[in-house]
């Protein structure tokens, strides 16, 4: 089609496209990113970017008889007279070109009586067969070698092409298999590889969606939206890595952590109901000498279920009890819901009555539906006077000593049929429906969450979440949901890990262990094994399940768990220097393999390994019974940390691996912080600090603050750039000292010796011990 009406405008790096009285607006935001959008005469706000990201840029805007042609120093984006968007990189190879045929029904070969027939024996077939349905769409060709990754933790495998996905947050207590389109989070973000060079694609829209990739038809992927404006923003980048910091620059990283947040949290439904259970379970961990940080408390803390209140039944003296723990080493997150229990003489619920807080009914009245509490309110979390008094009533579980808060249920969840999507809600300044903020409900919960504890403690917030939207990591942690204890469970921990982290998750975790069903000595050992370098390190179950605490199966499991524990403290300093590049980078911690290889073919489906960082690979065992596996390890060459045996990479090699055994491998030349074996990571600066060296040669810049507050951020923090050359020299540079808990003593461990260092006050530097 052409036309004579097919124009653009360009004014202050926006180019507006116009065909037939249609119009696409392409705004460059940086050399790398473009949005795309469309005005659909919806609400504009995105709670995914915050704040103007748009950068100065170079770029220019020709029109030929065909094209109009948008480029800058990284992308190329051509628009025709239908308005169809071809993308290409600055080398002018094809990363989004439109598909121009017509979809394909994916059961055009069923007539209606026979999709009748199907159903009625429990089989599903797909409801929705005519592209027409949908309010839009994006269709894009499908390549052979196309790969696709990213979505969040949606269930399956690292690669999602050939899979179909919806975004709509949902509570999901069926055991969860690959064929599942959602589960509690939605966040569209998709990277691809086409023909070896990446882009990705991040649709913010929080109406219901949908993603094809390949299941329909070999010949197109597509997205699909049910309401909204057409909203997109096209990512380009040389690497892989380069696209992915595109997306989190967009909707933000991870704030670092406190220290303690990356060592070991026990949970289990049950625990709170009675402190006796708490009091033994944290004197087991001391007898058996097993690193412990956090104990959780899940719904039975509260009084009949009600948030912000503590059942003084059962801790007659709540402050006094978490504050004897935290003597103990050990801190308190107790769970909230956004469930507020209907009861007339509940001052939460009145309170939020008074003030007009909770979500309505179209004829105006609270919308009630029925959860733990029983009948309940729920909290408009997009009204943001909302939030700032959801906020303020956090410092009550903050005052009784509570070191976080974990948020759950706020997808949200309901035991009455799902809350209708004309439920009225608010978005922002303007009057909303749950059609549109059902998806962002999880994500300003954390919100409020996140700022009531800031404004209250001044420390890092620690908040997790189980369902959340793009952007939701700048406020919370979050955990894979409601898993169970199976194999196929822990096999699928490590895609959706890595998938999280490719979507700007980088602090989050499954429930190790499994949450629901009941586990075994052997899938306990391999899990805790799995996610030793998990970021968010929890081990939590149901209450109807057996008990799987570390000690429960003998001293077997005990010893191994203890031995993985206490590895796992070693490696926190490394952990949380990760997470200080993580927010300069956006780059994430555990990472799939393609995130570091891209151009590896091997490991574009690689489902059972994940990097940590650049220089650490993971090769669990997640098949029942197997002690033997391959392990791939990519190019360069690489050091078995157990054996310090070492291997060429781009080969398969066979490890041995019985039940005591993980393998991790550390590429060569690699020197990093070896932290002390504790059983609780102190306030207080740790006096000294190991390096250990693999290979012969290397530099680490090592980050230390004091692990707690926000005065990193005015430079009260220490860099050190710890250097080893090839004939064995060490050195210690201070390039960064703004922080009074500088190391004491550092141990530079070489292959063949230990060089100490001092720290010299009145040169502010490090010298060698002689």
């Amino acid at each position: 089609m052409t036309t004579s009406s097919f124009e653009f405008t360009d004014k202050n790096q926006q180019v507006e496209v116009t065909s037939a009285n249609k119009s696409l607006t392409f705004s460059i935001v940086k050399p790398e990113i473009i949005q795309v959008f469309q005005d659909y005469g919806k609400s504009t706000h995105s709670y995914a970017v915050e704040g103007d990201k748009t950068v100065d840029t170079k770029y220019a805007v020709s029109k030929d008889a065909d094209h109009v042609i948008i480029k800058t120093d990284a992308l190329t984006v051509k628009v025709d007279a239908d308005l169809h968007v071809d993308v290409y990189d600055q080398d002018n190879h094809p990363l989004v070109i439109h598909y121009d045929g017509q979809r394909e029904s994916i059961n055009q070969n069923i007539d209606s009586a026979h999709k009748k027939i199907v159903r009625s024996e429990g089989h599903e077939v797909a409801a929705v067969d005519e592209a027409s349905k949908t309010y839009y769409e994006v269709l894009n060709q499908l390549d052979d070698d196309e790969q696709f990754y990213g979505l969040g933790d949606k269930t399956g495998f690292l690669n999602k092409r050939g899979y179909e996905y919806d975004n709509w947050n949902v509570d999901e207590p069926r055991p969860h298999i690959e064929t599942f389109t959602h589960l509690y989070k939605s966040i569209p973000i998709l990277f691809g590889i086409k023909q070896g060079h990446p882009y990705g694609l991040f649709f913010d829209n929080t109406y219901r969606s949908h993603f094809d990739l390949g299941k329909e038809s070999a010949k197109y992927y597509v997205y699909s939206a049910d309401d909204g404006n057409l909203n997109y923003y096209i990512l380009g980048g040389r690497t892989l890595k380069d696209v992915v910091a595109d997306y989190t620059y967009l909707t933000g990283v991870v704030p670092l952590p406190q220290r303690w947040m990356l060592g070991y949290q026990q949970s289990r439904w049950g625990y709170s109901m009675d402190p006796k259970r708490v009091e033994e379970i944290v004197d087991k961990f001391e007898q058996y000498h097993l690193p412990l940080e956090a104990i959780h408390f899940d719904i039975d803390y509260m009084k009949g279920y009600r948030v912000f209140t503590w059942d003084t039944d059962k801790f007659a003296d709540p402050k006094g009890f978490l504050t004897s723990l935290r003597k103990r080493g050990v801190r308190v997150i107790p769970i909230l819901d956004p469930g507020v229990k209907q009861d007339d003489d509940y001052d939460i619920y009145q309170e939020g009555l008074k003030k007009g807080y909770f979500a309505k009914n179209k004829d105006g009245s609270v919308y009630i539906n029925r959860v733990w509490p029983g009948k309940s309110a729920f909290p408009d979390f997009g009204n943001p006077d909302v939030r700032k008094w959801w906020g303020k009533h956090c410092k009550f579980l903050l005052d009784k000593g509570a070191a976080g808060i974990w948020t759950d249920m706020n997808e949200p969840a309901t035991f009455d049929g799902d809350m209708p999507d004309d439920v009225v809600m608010t978005d922002e300044d303007q009057p909303s429906t749950a059609k549109m903020m059902h998806n962002v409900y999880g994500h300003n919960m954390a919100k409020a969450t996140y700022n009531g504890i800031k404004d209250a403690t001044g420390k890092r917030p620690y908040v997790i979440t189980r369902a959340a939207y793009a952007g939701t990591q700048k406020y919370s942690t979050a955990w894979t949901g409601d898993n169970q204890s199976l194999w196929h469970h822990l096999q699928m921990s490590i895609p959706q890990l890595c998938n999280l982290g490719l979507s700007g998750f980088s602090y989050a975790g499954t429930d190790i262990g499994g949450f629901s069903a009941d586990t075994t000595p052997e899938l306990l050992t391999r899990w805790i094994e799995a996610a030793l370098f998990s970021p968010l390190f929890r081990n939590h179950s149901a209450l109807q399940v057996r008990n799987q605490e570390p000690w429960v199966f003998g001293k077997q499991v005990l010893d191994i768990y203890r031995k993985f524990l206490n590895l796992r403290y070693r490696f926190i300093p490394y952990l949380y220097d990760c997470f200080k590049n993580e927010t300069e980078t956006g780059l994430p911690v555990m990472r799939p393999l393609v995130l570091n290889y891209p151009d590896d073919e091997t490991v574009r489906n690689m489902n059972d390994e994940y990097m940590v960082g650049d220089n650490i690979l993971v090769a669990p065992i997640v098949q029942q019974g197997q002690t033997a596996r391959a392990v791939y390890l990519p190019e360069g060459e690489w050091i078995a940390l157990d054996s310090g045996v070492q291997y060429s990479g781009r080969t398969n090699i066979l490890a041995n691996v019985p039940i005591d055994k993980l393998p991790v491998f550390i590429k060569k030349d690699t020197l990093m912080p070896w932290g002390q074996a504790v059983e609780h990571i102190s306030d207080k600066p740790d006096t000294k600090m190991t390096f250990r060296l693999f290979g012969n040669a290397a530099t680490y810049t090592h980050y230390q603050d004091d692990g707690i507050d926000f005065n990193y951020q005015k430079g009260e923090y220490n860099q050190y750039v710890v250097s080893v050359t090839a004939d064995g020299n060490c050195q210690i540079k201070l390039d960064h000292h703004g922080y009074a808990g500088q190391y004491q003593t550092i141990d530079v461990q070489l292959n063949d010796r230990v060089v100490e260092f001092k720290f010299d006050d009145k040169s502010d530097s490090y010298v060698a011990a002689k």
